[in-house]
């Protein structure tokens, strides 16, 4: 059997640097080879080829030769970065698979997917910019709702409108920016906290808590929120379960919170990175890390097969 090589592009930062150790161990006890540190904002196409920089001194690394390249790295994306992770999964196996990646970094391309295959979202609205009247008539409707960029993360860009006054104050904000289209959900009534649910190959891994700090309304991490131990229960670990197959990721992080007015649980967001606990959120009694890298290393394993002489 010929020797598998996989790349990798994981974050650093938050404990990413022992997670990375820990999946190369384990895929080494396997026989299946890493190169790290292949960030594709630094790579060359022609001819055929994307040509990258790894880690190791290991010289140029031709990425399209290679067995599976493994993407999780939020925080330093770059739009030539996903152009070329696109071109990539054309010709090799990628985690997360491009597709499914791609649309669940679009918040209105998801809510899309889910609610046509029955999966309650947020109530939510796309218009073009040419048509912003259009909101002020959702707003009336709603009484408040929240702006989102489509491809933000972590909280960034998202602005509650309780009032028309405040949305007459955003518009021109936007117009300036030059977006093409605006996306809003309903502001949903809830407690301030939401269920993280993390999955990998469709199996369910953990689940925690986050609430939101202060005066602030978002859970999010980098936005001033906080993570405490949460149980799941069946309702929401199956409704993490069909989002994550619905939209097809292999890897996701689930956010889902309770809707006190219609009594329901809705998904607010699928994540196709979402992070592993830090050292800090392991010192509180998150400690799914483990079982996490060990349904990847299978993961990994299984997309890239047993390759016959």
């Amino acid at each position: 059997m010929d020797k598998r090589t996989v790349g990798f592009w994981l974050y650093q930062n938050g404990g990413g640097d022992k997670i990375q150790e820990k999946l190369i161990q384990k895929l080494n006890d396997r026989e299946i080879e890493t190169i790290t540190g292949l960030n594709l904002r630094n790579a060359i196409a022609k001819d055929g080829d994307i040509i990258c920089q790894g880690d190791c001194g290991k010289g140029e690394v031709i990425v399209n030769a290679l067995d599976l390249f493994f993407s999780y790295n939020a925080g330093e994306q770059t739009q030539y970065q996903v152009y070329l992770y696109k071109a990539l999964s054309k010709v090799i196996p990628t985690i997360n698979n491009f597709d499914a990646f791609e649309i669940t970094e679009d918040k209105f391309h998801t809510s899309f997917l889910l609610r046509n295959h029955g999966i309650e979202t947020p109530d939510y609205n796309l218009c073009h910019r040419d048509d912003s009247h259009h909101l002020t008539e959702i707003m009336k409707t709603w009484d408040k709702m929240v702006y989102k960029p489509t491809d933000g993360w972590g909280g960034m860009g998202l602005t509650k409108i309780e009032n028309e006054a405040s949305l007459d104050m955003l518009l021109p904000f936007l117009n300036q920016m030059d977006i093409r289209y605006f996306y809003v959900e309903k502001f949903i009534d809830y407690d301030n906290t939401d269920f993280r649910i993390d999955i990998v190959d469709g199996k369910f891994v953990s689940c925690y808590g986050r609430k939101a700090g202060g005066k602030d309304w978002r859970t999010n991490i980098s936005s001033g929120g906080s993570v405490f131990i949460r149980e799941p229960n069946d309702a929401v670990v199956d409704l993490a379960l069909k989002a994550t197959e619905v939209t097809g990721l292999e890897i996701a992080g689930v956010d889902i919170i309770y809707d006190r007015n219609k009594e329901e649980y809705v998904v607010l967001e699928v994540n196709g990175i979402p992070a592993f606990a830090t050292p800090e959120q392991e010192q509180v009694g998150l400690d799914f890390n483990d079982k996490k890298i060990d349904l990847i290393v299978d993961l990994i394993d299984k997309k890239t097969g047993k390759k016959e002489k």
